[in-house]
């Protein structure tokens, strides 16, 4: 008897192998920004062509040719629904497809009372009479305000200016409620726009994500309309502003004839660094 084999499995070559890496050899996010553009304008890449090959067979016929196409068109009405069908086909993808136009109505920046005005002075002062800072930090400060371009008319919330800070969940609300709504009532003033008319809201905060949302407190308070569309970004820093734009301009091709309010903003009293890391002090000297 022989001695049975044992079983291995059949491993076939695959074919993968021999495949070069795309990922390696290709830029991704240039191909996905190449068919955004190319599913954007589609109707005009397609169209384009098209109309210039029927321009140049146009430029090809005389007068008599001309007069010849007028004739066949009177007298054979088929050729002339078709035509119109077509044309009236073409007009309404046109207009259809076509991105609605969105514009800027108004807007508008929170500025505090008086009272809170803080002179890059008196910033170095209050951080020297809390105790925590170093004389070399304390210099260190004083470095980056003066390279920061904040000047002396910069705004401190009442928490951060306190000796000592009343650094506290009930203060950082009170911060978000008094820059948000003075903010937007501010702009209804502007625009008389009423509150039933907003239909998207876009709120975005870096560092405070509260609950209920900063999103839920601006509806509850202004008593927005039920099937408002919101949004409400947190984390995502500088950028937010930016995203918050493009996100409430797709929003309005999606649901057109309506108004889109963009609430972006910062919240300080409890995002304030108290300590000596100096990669951590430089944030108390930008925002």
């Amino acid at each position: 008897m022989t001695e049975p084999k044992p079983n291995t499995p059949l491993i076939l070559p695959s074919t993968s192998r021999n495949l070069p890496d795309f990922k390696k050899s290709v830029k991704l996010k240039y191909v996905k920004l190449g068919y955004h553009h190319l599913i954007t304008h589609g109707m005009y890449v397609f169209i384009t062509p098209l109309v210039f090959v029927i321009a140049v067979q146009l430029s090809t016929f005389s007068l008599q040719d001309l007069y010849d196409l007028w004739e066949h068109l009177q007298y054979n009405l088929i050729s002339v629904i078709i035509c119109s069908a077509l044309l009236v086909f073409l007009s309404t993808v046109y207009f259809v497809t076509r991105p609605s136009p969105v514009y800027l109505v108004n807007f508008s920046c929170y500025k505090p009372e008086e009272s809170r005005k803080c002179t890059r002075r008196m910033f170095v002062d209050q951080s020297r009479l809390t105790g925590i800072f170093t004389e070399e930090n304390l210099a260190f400060q004083r470095k980056i305000l003066e390279r920061s371009g904040l000047g002396d008319s910069t705004y401190l919330p009442e928490a951060v200016l306190n000796i000592p800070p009343n650094l506290s969940m009930k203060e950082a609300r009170k911060e978000a409620e008094d820059v948000m709504y003075g903010a937007i009532d501010e702009l209804f003033a502007k625009t008389a726009v009423k509150t039933k008319d907003i239909g998207i809201l876009v709120v975005n905060y870096s560092l405070f994500n509260p609950t209920p949302s900063l999103s839920a407190m601006i509806i509850n308070h202004y008593k927005l309309r039920g099937n408002i569309v919101s949004y409400n970004f947190g984390g995502m820093g500088c950028s937010a502003g930016l995203i918050s734009i493009a996100l409430a301009k797709d929003l309005l091709q999606v649901y057109p004839n309506s108004y889109a309010l963009v609430v972006s903003m910062e919240n300080i009293t409890l995002n304030w660094y108290f300590g000596n890391d100096r990669s951590k002090l430089i944030s108390n000297c930008l925002f």
